[in-house]
């Protein structure tokens, strides 16, 4: 975009994701312009969304009428549900908004013939563009290999470990509806519902978004799931993992040349802090390997603060915010590409907007 005045932006989605990309625009993005905000609850529908999100009304009233939000004149939409919708997606691009996301589309190239070739005729209806870049998959397993790969004479392996608990995870509709947590071991596999089935897709996906942009040449992607049982009855929120139900999960995503694995993703997700013995130990975050010439390692962990007291639900949100920032920083890039899809490849490297501060 040419123009001086800020960037009209709509919040699709105010959970905790959406909620910290909010209070950012607010506290720090002058040249970012909140217009409209799509919810999913009665509860906010007509509520200010300055209110929502604890702060002051902003004279922007938030709405579950998609079709109100389509009427907005806005230049992008930060789309941010639990639960994405293709058909939703579509209909902003052809509105001519342009789309970031957290939530999928990280590399269209492999997504199914029939909805890439949609989405691709609502972005040149509507001139717009979408980029999605999450965390993991996302900016862990796409920009930061990238950008380690520039160091790298040849590449023989990458691997991205990440260890977690979902405890203290607000988004318990994801934990509990989407990933089965607490449901029996031998119902949870990686099409047991549609977000399982959606997740894996993802991660397929980030695996060869590797592959075809380090010239790894796969011709296959295998997924292993392993589900380990709660050793006691274990209390999330207001739900209970019962003794024998799903407590852990790990998964792995592998990326294979001629059946030697190239590029693998390794994920050890728990709740209750039960981690079973016979599973890998690396780091909790994420820890990057790269085998080659030369081979580095690097671990990422956000917290609140390495120097200061903080509690455990500030460390919670830092993860939060970190999601959120690589969408909300890369803003104006994805204005102002081309029409069409702009991947982590695509665009130039995303910095903070704020930085120090000395502005």
């Amino acid at each position: 975009m040419t123009s001086t005045r800020p960037i009209r932006v709509i919040q699709w989605a105010t959970g905790v994701v959406g909620t910290e990309m909010v209070t950012t625009i607010l506290d720090h993005r002058p040249d970012l312009e909140l217009v409209g905000a799509r919810v999913y609850s009665e509860a906010k529908n007509g509520k200010d969304l300055g209110t929502i999100v604890d702060r002051p009304p902003i004279g922007v009233i938030a709405t579950t009428d998609t079709a109100e939000i389509l009427a907005l004149n806005a230049d992008l939409v930060l789309y941010a549900p639990s639960f994405t919708d293709l058909d939703d997606v579509c209909a902003l691009l052809e509105s001519g908004k342009n789309v970031a996301t957290p939530s999928f589309l990280f590399h269209p190239r492999r997504i199914p013939e029939a909805d890439r070739v949609r989405l691709q005729a609502a972005c040149d209806k509507g001139n717009a563009t979408i980029h999605g870049s999450g965390l993991n998959p996302g900016n862990l397993s796409g920009v930061l290999p990238l950008a380690l790969s520039g160091m790298s004479r040849t590449i023989d392996q990458i691997k991205l470990q990440e260890r977690a608990d979902w405890t203290l995870w607000e988004s318990t509709e994801i934990t509990f509806d989407g990933m089965w947590f607490g449901r029996p071991t031998d119902e949870v596999t990686p099409t047991a519902n549609k977000y399982l089935s959606f997740l894996t897709r993802l991660f397929v996906e980030q695996t060869w978004f590797l592959s075809d942009t380090l010239n790894g040449g796969i011709d296959d992607v295998t997924v292993d799931l392993e589900t380990v049982a709660a050793t006691k009855d274990l209390q999330i929120f207001s739900n209970t993992v019962k003794a024998g139900t799903t407590a852990g999960q790990r998964w792995n995503f592998r990326g294979l040349r001629n059946g030697e694995t190239l590029i693998e993703f390794e994920t050890l997700w728990t709740v209750g802090g039960e981690y079973p013995q016979h599973w890998p130990k690396p780091l909790d975050g994420w820890t990057l390997t790269i085998e080659g010439d030369p081979s580095m390692q690097t671990h990422f962990f956000p917290l609140a603060s390495f120097t200061r007291e903080a509690t455990i639900d500030e460390h919670v949100k830092a993860g939060l915010i970190t999601v959120a920032m690589q969408v909300v920083n890369a803003i104006p890039a994805v204005c102002d590409a081309p029409a069409g899809f702009a991947t982590m490849a695509d665009l130039p490297l995303i910095r903070s907007y704020t930085g120090f501060g000395n502005t």
